[in-house]
């Protein structure tokens, strides 16, 4: 597929996307790799955004350079945002208490503290997200191992063997102390997405370096 093409299938599936108000976002293509400029009203409308670019077939590489920009009532004090937020995540049964730290900075805010599943870090970020005033998020919080290197590759193997959307064949797993590490081709993001979420999905796993790139 050529840029031009691909330039308009962006932009249709940002039109498309419900959760994302596309009059104000400016798509270029070089090469497969799609660049995102302007504004948006929320952080939770910029990651939309990318997340609609990615499901796009053809796209090999995205910059966002979306800037958050709020209108009305959205503006709120870091001190407000970090009450909310602490809020928020103390009512999410996922999300084990006391364990994360809320840390609010002209909007930015830093999460950070131990947990023992991805799924627990994913969920704090995924809370903190759709808060009205934040411009931007650190996820810091980082997930203590409590198997072995060997179980937690066997394991994600065995997943990716499982897992109907991705051809793993082409994919390399190696685990280090937690730390996944993923090499090989994949068709398309949904699949470098699925790859990275059956890592993920591993007890133990304490970060992923995805080097997996799109055929």
């Amino acid at each position: 597929m050529n840029d031009k093409l691909l330039r308009q299938d962006v932009i249709d599936e940002l039109d498309f996307e419900p959760r994302v108000e596309s009059v104000n976002i400016g798509v270029t293509v070089d090469g497969g790799v799609v660049t995102l400029t302007g504004h948006v009203p929320n952080y939770s409308q910029k990651c939309a955004a990318e997340e609609a670019v990615k499901r796009v077939k053809g796209v090999r590489g995205i910059a966002e350079e979306l800037k958050v920009q709020f209108a009305g009532p959205d503006a709120f004090s870091d001190e407000e945002i970090a009450k909310r937020a602490l809020s928020v995540l103390d009512f999410n049964v996922l999300i084990p208490r006391d364990k994360i730290t809320v840390k609010v900075e002209k909007g930015w805010v830093t999460l950070t503290g131990e947990v023992g599943w991805d799924y627990q870090r994913t969920a704090a970020l995924a809370d903190v997200r759709k808060l009205r005033g934040v411009m931007g998020i650190f996820n810091g919080i980082t997930v203590k191992p409590h198997v072995s290197a060997v179980d937690v590759e066997r394991r994600i193997t065995d997943a990716l063997k499982r897992h109907a959307e991705i051809e793993a064949k082409g994919v390399k797993v190696s685990v280090i102390d937690g730390k996944v590490k993923l090499e090989g081709k994949v068709d398309n993001w949904t699949d470098r997405t699925a790859l990275e979420r059956a890592a993920w999905s591993a007890p133990g796993v304490r970060s992923v370096e995805d080097h997996v790139h799109i055929a």
